[in-house]
């Protein structure tokens, strides 16, 4: 008898997932392998393995990537202080290519030749998940339901699951919330419902982590973040591991409603979505970062890694973390953070993160130089007007010929 095709898929024991695992084992007659990850999305994950034998799996992996997550893929990011069209923080974004890479390690390790997804044709991490296994496995092959089957809504799907005996908590599912959620230590996502119309405005009661600013405390709090080359280590001179950092900066930016936004975005699909974010952690981790580079980056490294930016927010939010130009734009932004090194001091208050100091060994910024007072001779005033005549000598000469400049 000929083995069955081995299907490694990404498995959260929900509704949508646990269809797809029933599904592929009937439209492929298909050996399931499932893989759970824990990357912090504040759910208990072990009841998938329960689900998972329930419906006759037999290789079942749930992983605790919480550390990794966190020091290999949201720290580097944010070395690069990347944020998408100026707002996202790329919350979801970042956790794809972990999650695909882990795919791709078990199929190799099982010889399994299909790698499946939960995600929507119309979405992009159909787009992140599969452009991850093929930089790392060319020849793996991808099954994506929502593009082959005829399951269109909840409803099919929570019908399909009765007919097959599919074990869903089905008193929870008919109380789950109507937006489609997505959470890890970055971030949560809010998406559908009724904020697919982007003219309304979210109810109160959809933010899970944050407190609204205006019922924040009325007292601000200081919080000290130690930095050693970009990386926070240590919150209040506590040392901290990546993960416990961000476990404590949710926590903190939570309790005085920091990080909330409502965001219509560009996705690489071609179409815009609407969607809520709250991402606490990350809002004050960007805003201490950029205050450490303002006084240990040189002007001209602070302005490139500006520049390329973008460039790199965009690599992330496409799903190209495993491309070549990344990974090229990664070793420029970590040999940049070797002086990045200091404490920085911000004020939490009311859905706010205002830096109030900061300091380091590694420091660019002198005092003797900056100074409004007498500075001794640090400074050559005289010097300055030689550098402005010469950095207008284009201006003058155009204007001399004639070129009119307004």
């Amino acid at each position: 008898m000929a083995e069955k095709r081995k299907v490694v898929l990404a498995y959260s024991g929900g509704l949508d997932t646990s269809v797809i695992l029933t599904w592929l084992q009937e439209k492929y007659d298909a050996e399931v392998i499932t893989f759970t990850a824990d990357i912090g999305q504040g759910e208990e994950v072990e009841p998938a393995r329960a689900k998972a034998q329930q419906m006759g799996v037999k290789s079942i992996h749930i992983e605790d990537l919480r550390e990794e997550f966190a020091r290999d893929y949201v720290f580097p990011m944010f070395r690069a202080n990347a944020i998408y069209e100026g707002e996202y923080l790329l919350g979801t974004s970042i956790a794809r290519p972990l999650i695909a890479k882990r795919l791709v390690e078990l199929a190799k390790e099982h010889g399994a030749e299909y790698i499946s997804h939960g995600a929507t044709g119309k979405g992009n991490d159909q787009v992140r998940f599969e452009l991850g296994a093929f930089a790392l496995a060319p020849n793996l092959k991808t099954i994506a339901p929502w593009r082959e089957w005829d399951l269109t809504s909840r409803e099919t799907l929570m019908e399909y699951a009765k007919e097959r005996g599919i074990p869903i908590d089905y008193a929870k599912a008919g109380k789950k919330s109507p937006y489609s959620m997505d959470a890890n230590l970055l971030h949560i996502s809010y998406e559908g419902g009724g904020l697919e119309d982007p003219d309304w405005e979210p109810e109160e009661d959809i933010w899970r982590w944050t407190v609204s600013p205006e019922k924040a405390p009325d007292t601000p709090q200081y919080v000290e973040l130690s930095y050693k080359a970009g990386d926070i280590v240590a919150i209040d001179g506590v040392a901290m591991t990546p993960a416990e950092v961000m476990v404590k900066l949710n926590e903190l930016g939570g309790k005085h409603g920091i990080g909330r936004l409502d965001l219509v975005e560009n996705r690489y699909v071609g179409m815009k979505s609407r969607g809520c974010y709250e991402t606490p952690a990350g809002t004050i981790m960007l805003r201490a970062h950029r205050a450490i580079e303002s006084i240990t980056l040189d002007r001209e490294v602070a302005h490139l890694k500006d520049e390329l930016m973008p460039r790199y927010a965009s690599l992330v939010y496409n799903g190209y973390w495993w491309s070549p130009e990344r990974k090229m734009l990664q070793v420029m932004i970590d040999e940049s953070q070797a002086p990045v090194n200091g404490v920085v001091r911000v004020k939490l208050y009311k859905g706010n993160v205002i830096v109030a100091g900061r300091k380091s060994d590694d420091t660019l910024f002198d005092a003797n130089i900056a100074t409004f007072e007498d500075d001794r001779g640090a400074y050559n005033q005289k010097d300055a007007e030689g550098f402005i005549r010469l950095n207008g000598l284009r201006l003058r000469i155009a204007a001399s010929k004639g070129r009119k400049m307004d």
